[in-house]
């Protein structure tokens, strides 16, 4: 069989919009030393395949990260495919808390130099020294205390539309810049209960050993991040100390944990936490929307991106040539001042 996709993009969705079965979207993580990262991704995407499951699926040396779509039917043979990896089995499996079934379309797995970009280089920073698992009720007692600081480990777009109470945005865009930034920030709070928290667990785990290698005691980390907390403190009947939407990488772009709207449309200014692509192909900026302005803007982030959007296919493709694309709001706040 083919170890990758050969259908078009249209095709697939379609297909998808045309299932009649029910698809739970999952995510997990594991740093674990892979010797062969692409025999072992190779084996991985012909047992996946046969399963009929879609997501983006990174594999390195270091590990394994996955955010993948996978038929209810076929969820306790998802379980026993990955139990079956020695180092992956029994692992904690991140349901989605919000979920219509379509967050993926094709199943990519790629094999990558780590499965987070962290830029350590330090050959002494060891990731086996982690900060201490915080379950949904130790996070809840925990963050109560005024020597507990919460630090938000995901990038200004996700942090924008919700966070838990009181956590510190490392503003930046990049988890690379982040780490640094957030020892810096944090420099004179070093015997402060730091908790570092992001949406699965996976960048706030290896923040938590960067904490550790320079130099901070009380390190912890929201297990599972902020699904598995959201999906325990709700079992659980504790509070929700989440506000707003969890930005998910994925076609969904968001999971809704409490009705808080807490940002706003990046157009207009109304109260809007819908994040979008620019319909532009030459822009695909990521922004939020409210829809008034996607009517007004026919899905684009500016007047000069609807006049474009609605050129012949044909000028569109000479116009994108060269063109960098798949920018972030917050990395083009210029735009703002395009939209009259």
């Amino acid at each position: 069989m083919a170890l990758h996709n050969r259908v078009s993009a249209a095709e697939l969705k379609i297909k998808l919009q045309e299932e009649t079965f029910k698809r739970i979207t999952v995510s997990f993580y594991q740093y674990a030393k892979i010797e062969d990262p692409q025999a072992f991704r190779d084996a991985l995407y012909t047992d996946l395949f046969k399963l009929d499951v879609f997501g983006r699926i990174y594999v390195a040396n270091e590990g394994i990260n996955a955010q993948i779509s996978v038929p209810e039917h076929h969820l306790e043979a998802f379980r026993d495919a990955l139990y079956k990896v020695s180092f992956l089995n029994g692992i904690r499996l991140n349901i989605a808390v919000d979920d219509d079934g379509k967050s993926f379309y094709v199943l990519k797995i790629k094999v990558r130099e780590k499965i987070v970009a962290d830029g350590i280089e330090d050959p002494t920073f060891d990731m086996d020294n982690r900060g201490q698992y915080l379950n949904a009720a130790a996070f809840n007692e925990m963050v109560d205390t005024s020597e507990t600081i919460i630090v938000d480990m995901r990038n200004h777009y996700e942090y924008e539309v919700g966070h838990f109470e009181g956590a510190i945005e490392v503003p930046s865009d990049t988890f690379r810049e982040q780490l640094p930034m957030a020892v810096d920030m944090l420099k004179d709070q070093k015997d402060k209960n730091i908790i570092m928290y992001c949406t699965g667990g996976i960048r706030c785990e290896k923040a938590s050993a960067y904490m550790l290698h320079n130099g901070f005691k009380n390190v912890y980390h929201l297990e599972g991040g902020i699904i598995e907390y959201t999906n325990k403190a709700k079992t659980a009947g504790l509070p929700v100390k989440f506000k707003g939407k969890n930005f998910v990488f994925d076609d969904r772009l968001g999971e809704r944990i409490t009705e808080d709207i807490i940002s706003e449309c990046h157009q207009c200014g109304k109260p809007c936490d819908t994040h979008t692509n620019c319909l532009n192909d030459g822009c695909h900026l990521l922004f939020i929307q409210c829809e008034e302005c996607a009517a007004k803007y026919d899905g684009c982030c500016s007047e000069e991106c609807k006049t474009v959007h609605a050129l012949p296919v044909e000028e569109q493709a000479e116009l994108r040539k060269g063109v960098e694309k798949g920018l972030m709001f917050n990395k083009s706040r210029r735009r703002r001042n395009k939209v009259e």
